[in-house]
C-alpha cells in the first residue's frame, strides 16, 4: 500500500495540535488513514523546537525511531557541524528510500522556525476532497513538503488554496 508523508506548517506553536485533532476526527470518519503522526512545536523565545510522537492518534508506534531520526536530521544536525559527514551520507540514503531527499529536509528546515509548528502525517488512504474541506477549519497553514509526486502535491496545494 502506498504511503504519503505530508508536512503541514502552521503559523502558531499551537496550530499543529489543532491540525492533528482535525486529522484524528477524519480518521474516525474513515476519510483519512493516519499510519503515524508527529508534531513539532517551536514556541517564541526557545532555541530549538519540541517534538512529540502522536502515538495516541495511530497504531504506528514503531515509527518513533523514524521520527526521532528525521527530526534530529532536520532540526539538530545543522548545529553539529561537518564532523558528521559520513553519517550524513548514510542517513541521506536511508531517507531517500522514503522519497525524502535533501530538498524535502531543507524546505522543512527553512519553514518550520521559531513561533511556528508543524504536523508530520504518514498517511495511507485519503478521501482528498472531504479532507481538504475539513482542513479549511484549521488555523492558517501551508503544505511545506511531501513525498507525493509533483502532480499529486500541486493538486493538493491547489485544493487548499481555494
Amino acid at each position: 500500500m502506498a504511503q504519503s508523508l505530508v508536512v503541514l506548517k502552521f503559523d502558531t506553536p499551537e496550530g499543529a495540535e489543532q491540525g492533528l485533532a482535525i486529522a484524528v476526527n477524519l480518521q474516525k470518519q474513515h476519510l483519512l488513514e493516519i499510519q503515524d503522526a508527529a508534531l513539532v512545536t517551536w514556541p517564541k523565545g526557545k532555541k530549538k523546537p519540541k517534538t512529540r510522537h502522536g502515538a495516541d492518534a495511530c497504531s504506528g508506534a514503531w515509527y518513533g525511531a523514524f521520527w526521532g531520526m528525521l527530526f534530529g536530521w532536520i532540526f539538530f544536525v545543522p548545529f553539529l557541524g561537518a564532523a558528521f559527514g559520513a553519517a550524513v551520507g548514510a542517513l541521506s540514503a536511508h531517507f531517500a528510500d522514503y522519497g525524502i531527499g535533501n530538498d524535502f529536509l531543507e524546505k522543512v528546515r527553512s519553514k518550520v522556525t521559531e513561533g511556528s509548528s508543524a504536523l508530520f502525517l504518514l498517511l495511507g488512504q485519503v478521501t482528498t476532497d472531504r479532507v481538504v474541506e475539513a482542513f479549511k477549519a484549521a488555523p492558517k497553514f501551508e503544505i511545506v513538503a511531501s513525498n507525493l509526486s509533483n502532480q499529486q502535491e500541486e493538486k493538493l496545494k491547489a485544493a487548499f488554496a481555494h
